[in-house]
C-alpha cells in the first residue's frame, strides 16, 4: 500500500508546513509593523511579536497608541488561528498514526529501491492472488499492484507488498522496480490494460518476460504482437484441460501434480547454461552423464533460437544458452543445479513438487 501511505503522508507534510509558514508570516507582520510603523528597533520588535503570538501576558515593551493596540489585537487574533492550526494538523497526525506511516513508508521505499530480479504481478483479483500464492510457495521475491484498496487491503492481509496505483502509467512501474524486474505478469480483468501493462513494461525494460492474460482470441493475438512471451486466456486453457481431463484422464492426473504439487515425492526445474561457468555445454547428454550423477532425468531443452527438444536423446548436444528442463526429488535437483553451475550460476528456487 505504498502509494496511499504517501499521498497520506505528503498531505500531513504539506499541512503541517503550510501551517508553520502562516506562523512565520504572521510573525514577519508583527515585526515589520512594529520596527517600520511603530518605529521601535528590531530586537524590540522581534520581542514583542512573539510574546504577542505567544500570549504569555507580558506588559507592551514600549507604550502604544490606538493604531497599536489595535494591530496587536489582530496578530494575537492571527497568532491564535495559525497556532491552533498547527496544533489540530499535528494531533491529528498524533491520532491517525501518519507519524508511524512516514516511518513505514521510509521502509516500504528502501524496500521498493531494493528490488532486483523480482517478479511484478498487476492485478489482484482472483488470477493475481492465486499467481501471488504460487510465487509465495516457489519463494521468488515478488510485488504487486493493484488501485482497488479492497483488494489492496486483501493484499496486505497476506502479508504481501503491495503498491496501490495504476499499472498501466510507468511511473508505477517504475516505482516498483521494473527496470530490475525479470518478469512482470499482466492479470488485470480488462485486455487493453494488459496491453498498455505489455506496451509499458517492455519500453522500460526490453529484457523483461512479460506474462499477459487475455479472455478473446484477439485480445491474445493482440498483446503476442505487442511483445508479450506468453499469453494465457482462462477460458481457452481451462476448456482444453477440461477436455484432456475427460480424455486422458491419467495423463493429466500427472500434469496437475507438475502444476499444483499433489504430490510430495518429485519436482520440476528449468537450469540456465551458462558457457562461462558451465561445464557441460558442448557435450552431449550421454557424454554429460546427468542422470547417472544426479538421478534427475531430463526431459526437454529448449534451445535459445526457441526450438523445443522433447525427450533428448544421449546424442542431443548442449548449446550455450540452452534451457535445460528437468524432474527429480529435491536432493537430485540441488546436485544437478551444481554440477551445471559450480559457482551458483543459477540459484534454485524451491522446486515445483508434483
Amino acid at each position: 500500500m505504498y502509494s496511499t501511505l504517501e499521498q497520506k503522508y505528503q498531505r500531513i507534510q504539506k499541512e503541517l508546513m503550510a501551517g508553520a509558514l502562516a506562523l512565520a508570516g504572521v510573525f514577519l507582520i508583527g515585526t515589520l509593523w512594529y520596527a517600520l510603523v511603530e518605529g521601535w528597533s528590531w530586537q524590540d520588535a522581534a520581542y514583542m511579536t512573539i510574546i504577542t503570538l505567544a500570549t504569555v501576558g507580558y506588559g507592551e515593551t514600549r507604550p502604544l497608541g490606538d493604531r497599536g493596540r489595535l494591530f496587536t489585537i489582530a496578530l494575537i487574533l492571527m497568532g491564535v488561528i495559525t497556532i491552533g492550526y498547527i496544533v489540530n494538523r499535528f494531533t491529528e497526525a498524533i491520532i491517525q498514526g501518519y507519524f508511524q506511516e512516514g516511518i513505514r513508508l521510509r521502509q516500504l521505499r528502501r524496500a521498493m529501491e531494493s528490488l532486483s530480479g523480482h517478479y511484478i504481478i498487476c492485478g489482484f483479483s482472483r488470477t493475481g492472488r492465486q499467481i501471488a500464492i504460487e510465487f509465495q510457495a516457489e519463494g521468488v521475491c515478488f510485488v504487486v499492484i493493484d488501485s482497488d484498496v479492497e483488494s489492496v487491503r486483501k493484499a496486505q492481509e497476506q502479508g504481501y507488498t503491495i503498491y496501490q496505483g495504476d499499472a498501466t502509467l510507468d511511473e508505477t512501474l517504475i516505482r516498483v522496480g521494473v527496470e530490475r524486474a525479470i518478469c512482470i505478469v499482466a492479470a488485470l480483468p480488462s485486455d487493453a490494460e494488459n496491453l498498455y501493462i505489455v506496451l509499458s513494461a517492455k519500453y522500460l525494460n526490453p529484457g523483461i518476460r512479460a506474462i499477459a492474460r487475455a479472455s478473446t482470441e484477439e485480445a491474445l493475438q493482440k498483446l503476442q504482437r505487442a511483445g508479450a512471451d506468453a499469453v494465457i486466456s482462462p477460458y481457452i486453457t481451462g476448456g482444453k484441460r477440461m477436455a484432456a481431463a475427460a480424455l486422458r484422464p491419467q495423463v493429466m492426473d500427472f500434469v496437475d501434480g507438475i502444476i499444483s504439487g499433489t504430490d510430495r515425492q518429485l519436482y520440476m526445474e528449468e537450469f540456465l547454461l551458462d558457457p562461462k561457468v558451465c561445464p557441460v555445454v558442448g557435450m552431449t547428454l550421454g557424454q554429460a552423464r546427468l542422470r547417472a550423477q544426479t538421478g534427475a532425468l531430463i526431459l526437454a531443452v529448449r534451445r535459445n533460437d526457441g526450438t523445443l527438444i522433447g525427450g533428448p536423446t544421449p546424442d542431443t548436444v548442449f548449446m550455450p544458452a540452452d534451457v535445460l528442463i528437468a524432474m527429480g526429488t529435491p536432493e537430485q535437483l540441488r546436485t544437478l543445479n551444481q554440477l551445471l553451475g559450480p559457482i551458483g550460476s543459477k540459484q534454485l528456487r524451491r522446486p515445483k513438487k508434483i
